[in-house]
């Protein structure tokens, strides 16, 4: 009888653990995703354990928030399509979105962009001139409007090219990595650029590299 007592009172200890440790998900605008325990839901925000931290706290901004998904199983949704305030998609149009921001962080390299920066910054460096930056940052403006090429490979569900929003939300993040890969590149080459401009001047007083633009 004893014993039955100590293992129906460790079974009832340990799922209350198991019950303390579930923690709920965060779903924000930006594609990202927060697993932690929610705090407090007062004064415009939601307030999480750190999850790199548990010693700290920090508060997510509703109008930040897509959705959260309660360790209870009860889900809420923060957003609601508004078209007053820019809230174009609908909230399953927006899932879409956010989900193509979460696959193109996740697959989109932008090896193209960050080569291609390297090579523009270096020729611009290489000139030794103040107008060399102009090669960098003419590469990172077509980078912003150049076509997305979205690889079959880098797309969690098959399924989600069909839908407009969920293509435009990986555009926009493949787009930004291009923009901070092209940043990266073009001021390496640059660096890469100059460099090699002092070091052949230095050896070979009587070389002159002009370039017009």
């Amino acid at each position: 009888m004893r014993n039955l007592i100590f293992t129906l009172s460790f079974s009832l200890i340990a799922f209350a653990g198991l019950a303390q440790q579930k923690k709920d998900t965060l779903f924000l605008m930006n594609g990202k995703i927060y697993v932690s325990r929610i705090l407090d839901t007062l004064l415009g925000g939601v307030t999480i354990k750190d999850f790199k931290d548990s010693t700290k706290n920090f508060t997510v901004d509703n109008d930040d928030l897509f959705s959260v998904h309660y360790a209870s199983g009860e889900l809420y949704y923060y957003y609601e399509q508004d078209t007053t305030i820019g809230n174009e998609f609908s909230r399953q149009e927006m899932g879409y979105f956010m989900q193509g921001e979460r696959d193109a962080k996740k697959g989109f390299k932008a090896r193209g962009s960050l080569f291609g920066s390297i090579a523009a910054g270096f020729a611009g460096g290489l000139t030794g001139s103040f107008l060399g930056p102009i090669l960098p940052f003419a590469y990172l403006g077509l980078c912003g409007i150049t076509k997305v090429r979205i690889r079959h490979e880098t797309i969690s569900n098959p399924y989600l090219i069909d839908h407009d929003a969920y293509i435009l939300g990986y555009e926009r993040q493949a787009r930004g990595k291009r923009r901070m890969k092209s940043l990266i590149g073009g001021g390496i080459g640059l660096v890469g650029g100059f460099a090699t401009n002092f070091i052949i001047a230095k050896s070979n007083p009587n070389f002159t590299l002009k370039i017009k633009f």
